[in-house]
Formats: structure tokens, C-alpha cells, sequence
């Protein structure tokens, strides 16, 4: 059959074709069309032959099927031990199998490993921790979603998402003009309780610029506000940029590695052109890992750095905390059970453990933090992460794939979860709408702005 007029191997590149794609209320023309989308096999083999190197074929290669990736999957475990829910197993039976047959599979298996790649792993590479070969599934996974995207076999959400940041340089249809006046907005909304506050745009050679999540800009611009509120307080030299702003990369999620590199590089020239001393980003664990860790990469970067140190939200909080430049009222601190979600993205991956558990020793009264179990780097994946949040025809599977981790909250007897990450927060968020287990959650930022001192200079004159 022919391409579809919505689903097809063509990537959104205009404002008016993301409309119309937008248009098709939940895909539902866009599946449908997918039920016939032939593969082009020859395409699919030339990619593969171009971009699947040594080491992901020296991954399936090594693999010993020993089965110790299993228990680590919370997705195994979840759905009843099910063998095709073993990390080693869905990748062979996707990855592994387009290779062997050269790229010559068909629409029933390319839906089957469109299925496996979006709905049965989040990326979150708890099952490259316990590996024997340290084969890092995460990234099999993506490359699978890449080659997958490349045949037009993506949820509809996540070609919308690829598009986004092709047509935006946002995950969301966030313009720039948008963006400025969302922060003048918020100024104008919190100077009056913080005098002198503001949000300056394009302050060169400034010694923090600031990066956010355009969710932030759409749905929840009180985030801004809060990160300008405490660098005011902090006596921060900082700056938002007004073009290159948007840290996340919903392309990383779609497989789009075309999309990855255009919107990880239009970071990179606000931080060349501005010159700041070190970028600091949002709380946001997938944004951290496109644009800090992935990110050099996709940018052709020999170094593997971005052109200026970068480091995750908690990184700064805690270094504000620690210095002083932040201090919290000891009355205000946390006195209830309250736990802490750790993201696949920046713990478990980038290793900040310990800084979000300083944190924690600064927020919350001594007796009063209560560790999940396992936590830190061992710590499951909220359910949610990977794009797994937003794709409504898996949200079923979505929704069964966050028992592990109301199960986990619920063994805590904490009734504040803080989650430092968006995904996290949506999926926590979610787990409370579907489960009703009686929690709230929260992000760093509006918890700290109810505790830390203000200054006397900066307080009102009233």
C-alpha cells in the first residue's frame, strides 16, 4: 500500500502538517493506516548496515541468556514473570531478529516490535546494572525506536512529539514569543512578594543560564516563577535564553536521531552565544540525559561534553544548600513520612544519589525521610518514563506498569512522594488518579520556596 496521508516514513517538518496530524483526535486514522504500511526492507538493511556498529552487534552477540536481566525488570515482574517480558528476550526478538533476516520482516512483526519497543521497556537500564556484560539495553532499545521511526512504526504521540521539536524546538507547540511572554507573566505575578525579581533574557557572559521544560511554559509556568524566586534569593548572576531554551527531547523518546540533534544543538548555540559559565537545567531526568549526556554525541561533540559545564537542577540545589547561599527556616523543615523518587535518568544513569539525599538532609526534620526499597541507583522506574506516559494506546500497559511503584510508595507509609523529574511527577501524579492511595507529590522547588529564609534586602518594604 502506499504511504498514509498521516502515517508514513516521512518525518513532520511543517507547522501545517503537525496540525493536520494533530487533527486526527487519538490516531485513530493514523493506526489505521498503519495496519497496511508495507516496509521497505532494502531501507531498513542500508540503515542498519550504515548505523549498527560493533558494539550493539557485540551486545547481542555476548548476550548468555543467563536470565539475570529478568528480576531486574519491574515490567517482568509486573506481568506475571511472562519469559517475553525478559530484557534479553525482547530485544532478541526484535533487534536481534531484524538483523538476522536483513531488515526482511513485515507489518505484523514491525507493529509486534513497535509494541516491545514502546510498551515494554522505558529505557530505564535497571537490567544493564545486573548484566554480567554490562550490555546497556537502553540503548539497544533506542536504536530499535530509531529504526522503527525510520519505517513509520511509532506511536502517534511520539511522531507528534518528534515534530514538536522540528517545527518548534519545543516538545510542545511553545513558540518563543510564547515563552517571553510566559516569563514576563510570571514576573509581574510574584515581584510584588519578591521585589527587584526578574527573569533576565539573554544576559551574556552570565554565571548560570537556564534551561526549563516547555511543559513548564504550557502547563505549569508557577515552575519558572519558583526557579527565578530562588535564584533571586540565592544572589544568582543568571540568564534565560531567548532562543535555545527547551532542554527536553521527546525526538530521544521517538527514535527522530535527525530531530535529537537539531533540538540538542539549539541549546548549544544559546550556550556558545551567551557564554555562561555552566548551564543548569530544570527537573527534568530525560532532558538532563538528551542534552547533558546524549546529547555531545548527537551533536558530533569529540569531547562527549556540551560547549559549557551543565549540570541537573538537584546538582545546584544542593550546592546552594551547602554553601549557604539558600538557608532553610529549621521550624519550616518537613515533619510528616515523606520519600523520594529517584530518576532512571540522572541517578541510576549519571549517579546524583547522593546529592538529591543531601537535599533530603536539608528539607526534611531527622526521622522523617523514609527510603524507598530498592532506592538509589537501584530504584525502579516510576512506570511512566521512556514516552510511556504519553501514549494513549498503550495506556493500559502504562497503567499496570505503575503497580510497582504505588506498591513501593505504599511500603514507605510516606504520604508526600518528592520527585525531582517530569516524568516521575506525571507518572506519580497518574498512579494517585488511577490507584487512589491517598499521596501527594511535589517537585523540589514549591517545597523550598515554603521553607528557605528570606533575606532582609529582599524582603517587601511593607
Amino acid at each position: 500500500m502506499p504511504e498514509g496521508t498521516f502515517c508514513n516514513k516521512q518525518p513532520i517538518q511543517t507547522e501545517e502538517s503537525l496540525k493536520a496530524l494533530l487533527g486526527d483526535t487519538g490516531g485513530k486514522q493514523y493506526y489505521e493506516e498503519m495496519k497496511s504500511l508495507d516496509v521497505d526492507s532494502e531501507k531498513l538493511w542500508a540503515t542498519i548496515e550504515k548505523t549498527c556498529k560493533s558494539r550493539i552487534r557485540t551486545w547481542l552477540e555476548i548476550c548468555a541468556h543467563c536470565g539475570m536481566c529478568a528480576d531486574s525488570c519491574f515490567l517482568y515482574r509486573i506481568n506475571d514473570r511472562d519469559p517475553r517480558q525478559v530484557p534479553a528476550y525482547k530485544i532478541q526478538s526484535t533487534l536481534g531478529e531484524i538483523i538476522k533476516r536483513k531488515g526482511r520482516v513485515d507489518n505484523a512483526f514491525m507493529h509486534m516490535a513497535m509494541e516491545t519497543a514502546w510498551a515494554k521497556c522505558t529505557c530505564c537500564n535497571r537490567c544493564g546494572l545486573y548484566c554480567p556484560h554490562g550490555i546497556d539495553m537502553g540503548v539497544m532499545f533506542g536504536y530499535l525506536r530509531g529504526l522503527l521511526y525510520g519505517q513509520g512504526f511509532v506511536p502517534w504521540e511520539m511522531k507528534i512529539g518528534a515534530g514538536m521539536h522540528r517545527v518548534y524546538r519545543a516538545q510542545m507547540d511553545v513558540t518563543n514569543d510564547d515563552w517571553f511572554e510566559t516569563c514576563e507573566w510570571m514576573t509581574e505575578e510574584w515581584e510584588e512578594d519578591y521585589p527587584g525579581l526578574t527573569i533576565p533574557f539573554d544576559k551574556p557572559d552570565a554565571d548560570i543560564m537556564y534551561t526549563i521544560n516547555a511543559r513548564e511554559v504550557k502547563h505549569y509556568p508557577e515552575d519558572i516563577a519558583e526557579a527565578a524566586v530562588l535564584f533571586h534569593l540565592a544572589g544568582e548572576n543568571w540568564t534565560v535564553p531567548s532562543e535555545g531554551w527547551e532542554q527536553t527531547s521527546l525526538a530521544m523518546f521517538a527514535g527522530d536521531w535527525v530531530a535529537c540533534k537539531m533540538q540538542v544543538e539549539s541549546v548549544y548555540a544559546a550556550m556558545e552565544r551567551l557564554r555562561p559559565k555552566r548551564m543548569i537545567g530544570t527537573e527534568c531526568g530525560h532532558a538532563h540525559r538528551a542534552t547533558v549526556i546524549e546529547g555531545p554525541y548527537w551533536a558530533g561533540r569529540e569531547d562527549g561534553t556540551p560547549p559549557v559545564e551543565s549540570i541537573h537542577y538537584v546538582e545546584w540545589v544542593a550546592e546552594a544548600l551547602r554553601t549557604g547561599k539558600l538557608k532553610i527556616d529549621p521550624e519550616k523543615r518537613i515533619r510528616e513520612p515523606v520519600t523520594l523518587q529517584d530518576s532512571c535518568n540522572y541517578v541510576r544513569n549519571h549517579g546524583l544519589k547522593e546529592i538529591t539525599r543531601e537535599i533530603m538532609s536539608h528539607m526534611v526534620a531527622p526521622g522523617y525521610f523514609i527510603e524507598m526499597d530498592p532506592n538509589g541507583e537501584h530504584n525502579y522506574c516510576c512506570g511512566g518514563g521512556g514516552g510511556f506516559n504519553g501514549i494513549g494506546l498503550f495506556r493500559p500497559q502504562r497503567n499496570k506498569a505503575l503497580i510497582t511503584k504505588r506498591d513501593q510508595i505504599l511500603n514507605t507509609g510516606a504520604k508526600l512522594v518528592i520527585a525531582p523529574c517530569h516524568n516521575c511527577w506525571d507518572a506519580i501524579r497518574d498512579l494517585e488518579e488511577e490507584y487512589k492511595i491517598g499521596i501527594r507529590w511535589s517537585f523540589l522547588k514549591p517545597l523550598l520556596i515554603k521553607m528557605v529564609l528570606v533575606p532582609e534586602h529582599l524582603r517587601p518594604k511593607d
